[in-house]
């Protein structure tokens, strides 16, 4: 009996349902077709580790992984989330091989996965798909950019809120499994904080939290009381993204 990472195409989804894949050329995608793997991407697993060569680049479709900056004494903050909006492991086609930051499931999900050589070997070509990732990257550092600022500037019931609105918006359905240390790590705070951050968007009626489990039921509530990063990450992906 097969697992479920070994099953076909059909079972996992189109892989038009990540962003990137849904708009590369015809003869990129009829080279490179064949080649694209389903991975069913389980919570808390590490894609990659700092400072390590990944052999192979991750297209997810309904798996949301984290970008983490881990430090000496094993603390960690999150730089960037990527989820059917692009790709993980840009350091092989940008040409640095490895990057300072850790890759970890957020939510498990599927990805498509593809041999970081096969694209390489697609971007050296030039043409549509090198400017794609380009601008894709270009999204990436400004969704690095913002989180950084936004980490440094605004209130944690923001920064929560920036982190629920990004993480929906690369999900089939608006609801997260994730608890609160999850979070704090995440976000590099304390759990107290996101305990009660979390608290007063419940009592407001924009999420409902119980046991880990987060759904958001107000997303234009959520908006309204989230600070202009998630709007500036936002609007960059779509001017930049087909």
């Amino acid at each position: 009996m097969r697992n479920l990472a070994e099953q076909d195409h059909l079972d996992v989804g189109d892989v038009r349902r990540n962003r990137l894949l849904s708009v590369l050329p015809a003869e990129v995608m009829a080279r490179i077709e064949g080649a694209l793997k389903p991975t069913l991407m389980k919570l808390g697993s590490v894609v990659y580790e700092s400072g390590v060569q990944p052999d192979y680049v991750y297209f997810p479709t309904t798996a949301i992984v984290s970008l983490l900056y881990v430090m000496e004494d094993g603390s960690s903050a999150e730089i960037a989330i990527v989820g059917n909006d692009g790709l993980v492991g840009i350091s092989l086609f940008m040409g640095g091989l490895s990057t300072p930051s850790r890759a970890v499931v957020q939510s498990e999900g599927w990805a498509y996965r593809l041999r970081g050589q096969l694209l390489k070997d697609e971007f050296s070509r030039s043409g549509g798909i090198q400017l794609l990732l380009l601008r894709y990257t270009q999204a990436l550092i400004t969704q690095m950019a913002q989180t950084a600022v936004c980490n440094r500037h605004h209130s944690i019931d923001q920064q929560l809120c920036r982190w629920l609105l990004m993480s929906i918006d690369r999900l089939p359905v608006p609801e997260l499994t994730m608890t609160q240390d999850l979070i704090a790590n995440m976000l590099g705070v304390r759990r107290e904080g996101v305990t009660e951050a979390a608290g007063k968007l419940q009592k407001a009626g924009l999420i409902h939290y119980s046991r880990g489990h987060i759904s958001v039921i107000d997303r234009v509530g959520l908006e309204a009381r989230c600070c202009e990063c998630y709007t500036v990450v936002r609007r960059e992906c779509d001017r930049l993204l087909p």
